[in-house]
């Protein structure tokens, strides 16, 4: 098992192998619950757990991946482009839906905090919740938050998203591609994003857009709701 603990290249590998699984899987079955995600986060969780490594070990390996963050997330300006007559006609609306959303996120973490009982520091930890990694894990350093715990909050509401995304545009009746794009990106980020270019392109460009603003929009009204505590 020590060969695992201290192997440069087995977090990455394992990680890789994890969401490769993850990806034939949902393909072979298409339930939601399938999350190409979520199986992979269980496959290296189980394995973590069965060789008796530690994430500090693991995550010294696989750190590598987090490089493509930010590329990854550079790389949705290409289908926002394509899309750019569409943002020029209802930029208003879309501005106006991001900041209402980042405004409801704040605030239900906050209201969800003081009813629990959190601390500050898991208060700014979870408060990031619903923008992208790079973004939330800035933010959660900056402000003297737990950043891996950051993390799993964001990878456990993009997965959320991902999930409950097409069925909650049915049951409220959001059938326009730029609402329910704008609603999902702002609400579930990246992982989100992937699901609403599943459902549409403008969707899924409508989502990126939203994923970055959401991001300056919560970087700026940071300061506010952390002043609330």
């Amino acid at each position: 098992m020590s060969f695992f603990a201290h192997s440069h290249y087995f977090g990455l590998f394992l990680t890789i192998f994890a969401y490769v699984v993850g990806v034939r899987v949902y393909a072979r079955w298409r339930l939601a619950l399938l999350n190409p995600m979520l199986v992979a986060d269980a496959i290296v969780v189980s394995a973590l757990l069965a060789l008796d490594v530690d994430y500090t070990q693991y995550y010294s390996s696989a750190r590598f991946l987090e490089m493509l963050l930010t590329p990854a997330t550079v790389c949705l300006a290409v289908p926002l482009y394509r899309q750019l007559d569409v943002l020029k006609r209802d930029f208003r609306a879309i501005g106006a839906g991001v900041a209402a959303g980042v405004a409801a996120s704040g605030a239900s973490v906050y209201a969800f905090s003081r009813a629990f009982g959190f601390s500050r520091e898991l208060y700014v930890t979870l408060l990031p919740k619903s923008v992208t990694s790079p973004i939330g894990m800035g933010l959660a350093h900056e402000y003297g938050g737990i950043v891996t715990i950051t993390v799993a909050s964001i990878v456990v509401t993009g997965i959320f998203g991902n999930v409950a995304a097409e069925p909650l545009c049915r049951w409220l009746r959001l059938t326009d591609p730029v609402a329910r794009g704008i609603a999902i990106g702002t609400c579930s980020h990246g992982v989100g994003t992937a699901r609403a270019f599943q459902m549409g392109e403008v969707e899924g460009a409508m989502s990126g857009l939203a994923l970055v603003l959401a991001g300056l929009f919560t970087v700026v009204a940071a300061p506010l709701f952390v002043g609330l505590w």
